[in-house]
């Protein structure tokens, strides 16, 4: 005898909106400085990425909160808005390095 299917009627389920409207857009740190001058040293993505990074098969893996990325040829840092939730303190310290190098802070288009 078949068993109907059971619905999850948690208040997870039925409040959980996952539409991309809803979704707050990531923010990209750009290694370039105001004044258009490229940000040394030239890892530096790479390095503040590392922070929530593991290891895996003897490879870096980057956590999908904060990760290093190309974009239009300049290394940039790629942040999740769910970092400030999930860790306030890194999100603080990296958000304060960005704007103490005067690097350009925007959002994913």
């Amino acid at each position: 005898m078949a068993t109907p299917d059971k619905q999850d009627n948690s208040p997870k389920a039925d409040n959980q909106d996952t539409s991309p409207a809803t979704k707050e857009a990531k923010i990209i740190i750009e290694g370039v400085t105001e004044e258009g001058q490229t940000f040394r040293p030239g890892d530096w993505a790479e390095r503040m990425s590392g922070n929530l990074s593991t290891f895996r098969n003897h490879r870096m893996v980057y956590s999908p909160l904060l990760q290093p990325v190309v974009r239009n040829g300049q290394k940039c840092m790629l942040i999740d808005p769910e970092l400030k939730k999930t860790n306030p303190a890194l999100y603080d310290a990296i958000m304060e390095f960005a704007k103490s190098n005067k690097l350009k802070i925007c959002k994913e288009d």
